[in-house]
C-alpha cells in the first residue's frame, strides 16, 4: 500500500514538473501563431520568412494601405471633400463624418490611417471613382501591376464580404511600395495629428524600436491582422501577419528574428569590369550568415565595344545560386565637359520573382525583359 502510494505521489510530482509546463508552453504558441505570415526587405522585396504567405484570407481594415497610396498616387491631397450621405455613418471604426461636412483629401488620409475611420474610406473613394464598384476596380488594378495578384478588393475598408480577400504577401507587396512614398509614410508614422485630435491606434509605433508604420485591422471573420513597417540601421522590414491573437507581439518576434538573422550587402562587383566601362549604382541585397558564397556575378560586354561616350557596352546579371537577383546595363563612360567629371547612367532591373512584378524598370535598355 505504501509503495502504490509513493508511485502515485511520483506520478503526480511528474505531471506537475514536465507535463503542464510543456502545455503551458503549447498554449503560449498558439496565442503567438498567425494563420498567415510574411515579413520581407522593402528595396529588394526579398521574402525572408513565410508562412501561409499565398493563402487567401479576409484582411479587415489592412485593406486600407491599398485604399490610401491609391488616394496619395492619384489625388491632389489638398483638394477639398465634401462629405456625401453615403460615407457618413458607415458602420465600424468611424472618425464621425457628417454629409456636407468639408475636408481635404490629406485630412481623410490622417483619419484612414491613424483612427481607421471606415466612413474616410468610403469618402475618399467616391472622390476618387464616383463609386464604390469603380474604386473597387482601381484597387485592383493597382493591386496587380504591384504584384499582389492572388487578391480581391470589393471596398476601401476592409468590412466583411466574402470575396474581399489578400494573402499575406500581396499585403506585404503593396504596404512595400507604399512606404517608399514620403506622403504615405509621413502619414502612418504619424502619433499624433494635432489638426484633428486624433492618436494613431497602431501600438507598433510606441513599442517597437524603428517602427514606422503601417495598419491594423480587426473584424470577426479576419481576426486581428497588422501591417508592420520597421527599420533598424541600412535595412528596411514589413511585416504582416493575418488572424494573430496576439498580433502585436508575434509581430515583435518575427522582425526580430529577421533583424538578427539577415544583413543588408553590396553585391555589385565593381572590380569585374575593364577600363572605361561603368554602371550606376551597386547594388544591395539581404543576406543570411554563409549567403555571400553564393552569389556570382556575370558580365556580358558587347564585341567590339562602343566607342561613344554614354553608349550601352553591355550588362551584368546577379545570382544567388541560380536565381537571377538583378540585372544592369553597362555603359562606356562619359564626361560631363562643364565639370571634367566622369559620368555615366545605366537601367537597372529588380528580377526575384516579388521584386520584378512590384517594381517594373523604366527606360531603354539593351535586353527585352
Amino acid at each position: 500500500m505504501r509503495n502504490n502510494f509513493l508511485r502515485v505521489c511520483l506520478s503526480v510530482a511528474f505531471l506537475l514538473v514536465f507535463l503542464l509546463p510543456n502545455a503551458q508552453r503549447g498554449m503560449d504558441a498558439a496565442a503567438y501563431s498567425a494563420r498567415a505570415e510574411c515579413v520581407l526587405e522593402v528595396s529588394s522585396r526579398r521574402i525572408l520568412h513565410e508562412k501561409n504567405a499565398a493563402t487567401p484570407l479576409p484582411n479587415a481594415s489592412t485593406t486600407k494601405v491599398l485604399t490610401a497610396i491609391l488616394i496619395i498616387d492619384d489625388c491632389d491631397l489638398t483638394e477639398e471633400v465634401t462629405i456625401p450621405a453615403q460615407a457618413a455613418g458607415t458602420e465600424g471604426s468611424s472618425i464621425y463624418l457628417k454629409a456636407g461636412d468639408v475636408y481635404t483629401a490629406e485630412e481623410l488620409l490622417y483619419g484612414l490611417m491613424l483612427r481607421s475611420g471606415n466612413d474616410a474610406a468610403v469618402a475618399l473613394a467616391l472622390h476618387h471613382s464616383g463609386s464604390i464598384e469603380a474604386f473597387a476596380q482601381a484597387m485592383n488594378e493597382k493591386a496587380a501591376m504591384l504584384g499582389a495578384r492572388d487578391s480581391l478588393f470589393v471596398n476601401p475598408h476592409g468590412l466583411p464580404d466574402k470575396r474581399h480577400k489578400t494573402t499575406a504577401c500581396d499585403l506585404a507587396l503593396i504596404a512595400a511600395y507604399a512606404m517608399q512614398n514620403e506622403t504615405f509614410r509621413t502619414i502612418v508614422s504619424t502619433k499624433y495629428y494635432a489638426a484633428r485630435g486624433w492618436q494613431n491606434k497602431n501600438k507598433m509605433l510606441f513599442s517597437y524600436e524603428g517602427a514606422n508604420g503601417v495598419k491594423t485591422g480587426f473584424t470577426t471573420d479576419a481576426g486581428r491582422c497588422l501591417v508592420t513597417s520597421a527599420e533598424r540601421g541600412d535595412m528596411s522590414l514589413v511585416s504582416v501577419v493575418l488572424n494573430a491573437p496576439e498580433m502585436y507581439e508575434h509581430t515583435a518576434q518575427l522582425l526580430n528574428t529577421a533583424f538578427g538573422t539577415y544583413r543588408m550587402a553590396t553585391l555589385t562587383d565593381r572590380a569585374m569590369l575593364p577600363d572605361g566601362v561603368v554602371a550606376r549604382e551597386a547594388f544591395r541585397y539581404p543576406l543570411r550568415k554563409g549567403e555571400e558564397a553564393l552569389v556570382h556575378t556575370e558580365v556580358h560586354l558587347l564585341d567590339p565595344l562602343p566607342q561613344e561616350q554614354g553608349a550601352i557596352a553591355g550588362f551584368e546579371e546577379i545570382f544567388l545560386e541560380n536565381n537571377l537577383l538583378f540585372s544592369q546595363n553597362l555603359y562606356i563612360m562619359e564626361e560631363n565637359r562643364s565639370t571634367g567629371r566622369l559620368l555615366c547612367e545605366s537601367t537597372n532591373f529588380w528580377l526575384s520573382k516579388a521584386s520584378a512584378l512590384a517594381a517594373p524598370a523604366t527606360g531603354s535598355s539593351l535586353r527585352a525583359e
